[in-house]
């Protein structure tokens, strides 16, 4: 399964020769919800080079309380038998991977959500090194009710970022 590769490299090639656009990563951003939460910011902490804004809505930042999960075992084998797997690729361990404020981010989640902790824990780590992202929490879900109403900050936010 190489989503990292075809997102980061192949859709983005492909859209650049398509399409007139921007190639540069202050033109781009990504976001995603639930475990596109933690795809969008996987991909764009990886990839600083190629994005210049990432948002998470009620993103599953920390993949391991969720070892049988969305297929989850398929991607990174069994917990038991990878842990360094789960380690190296959930998105509450890639934090040393930012450098500064060169990546935007913006994440949210509701404080009714089971991914509520993991969104929580993030924003501490970043706040404790001092990388500047928005962080937003409020009564909500992990539903289509929640979206709805996260993905207009997202948008602002976004908006806000494509002006500078």
């Amino acid at each position: 399964m190489n989503y990292e590769t075809y997102i980061s490299k192949e859709l983005i090639n492909t859209i650049d020769k398509k399409y007139k656009t921007s190639a540069k990563k202050s033109a781009r951003a990504i976001t995603g919800l639930s475990m596109g939460g933690h795809g969008a910011f996987y991909l764009a902490f990886k990839h600083q080079d190629i994005w210049g804004a990432a948002g998470s809505m009620s993103g599953g930042l920390d993949i391991r309380p969720f070892p049988n999960n969305w297929d989850l075992p398929k991607r990174l084998g069994n917990y038991s038998d990878h842990q360094q797997y789960w380690e190296k690729n959930t998105v509450i361990n890639m934090v040393y991977k930012l450098k500064g404020d060169s990546l935007k981010l913006i994440f949210d989640c509701g404080i009714s959500d089971f991914f509520y902790d993991a969104n929580r824990r993030l924003h501490e780590k970043l706040v404790e090194r001092n990388i500047p992202h928005d962080y937003i929490e409020r009564p909500g879900n992990h539903n289509w009710d929640y979206w709805a109403n996260s993905i207009k900050y997202q948008l602002l936010f976004f908006n806000d970022y494509f002006k500078l």
